[in-house]
């Protein structure tokens, strides 16, 4: 990996992601040794600025962030490692040093994954695989069910039931977008354009 490190003075700056969530974890700096060690031990290790020392995150708490995958960037000057966090990243308690983040987008993104996974696997004792083998009259069937739930939950229900029967909603919407292999990325650009 060849990285220029002459622009900040011997360092460069590292950006740490959650490897499952793609949430920015932290930002840190590396100089040749702290770069080197992360290699060989597998965990991030930076050159703190202030202690002017390797400083390995989770040294003294045990909330390492254990290496999956290391990106250049187009300019060979700075790092983005996709981590393994282990435990709290912030030395505030919180995942992520920049505070809470609403992964929702996210979990949709890997929930399409997974249902497109039963789709192609069609391991035995899923609802899902069982939603695609009785094929698209019963998921359609099952959309219009969980609507008029919706529906009905909204006039007549709590919100918590309706939350709920959104939820369920959502998920067999999804499972009837990927037995047309319709993907929600085509669905968020329909929404863009209608904006």
């Amino acid at each position: 990996m060849k990285l220029n490190f002459e622009k900040m003075g011997g360092l460069i700056p590292v950006v740490v992601q959650d490897v499952d969530t793609c949430e920015v974890l932290m930002v840190g700096f590396m100089n040749r040794e702290s770069l080197e060690r992360t290699f060989k031990e597998q965990r991030v290790t930076f050159y703190s600025r202030t202690k002017q020392r390797l400083w390995q995150k989770g040294e003294t708490s045990g909330n390492f962030l254990e290496v999956v995958e290391v990106k250049l960037d187009c300019d060979e000057d700075s790092l983005l490692i996709l981590a393994k966090p282990m435990g709290f990243t912030c030395h505030m308690g919180e995942r992520s040093c920049f505070g809470k983040i609403d992964l929702g987008a996210w979990f949709l993104v890997k929930l399409e994954q997974l249902i497109y996974s039963r789709k192609k696997e069609r391991p035995s004792g899923s609802y899902t695989t069982f939603l695609f083998d009785e094929g698209l009259d019963q998921i359609v069937s099952k959309v219009r069910e969980e609507a008029e739930e919706v529906a009905m939950a909204a006039e007549q229900e709590t919100d918590e039931r309706l939350i709920e029967e959104s939820a369920d909603l959502l998920f067999h919407l999804m499972v009837l977008l990927a037995e047309k292999e319709i993907t929600l990325g085509e669905v968020i650009e329909c929404l863009k354009r209608r904006n």
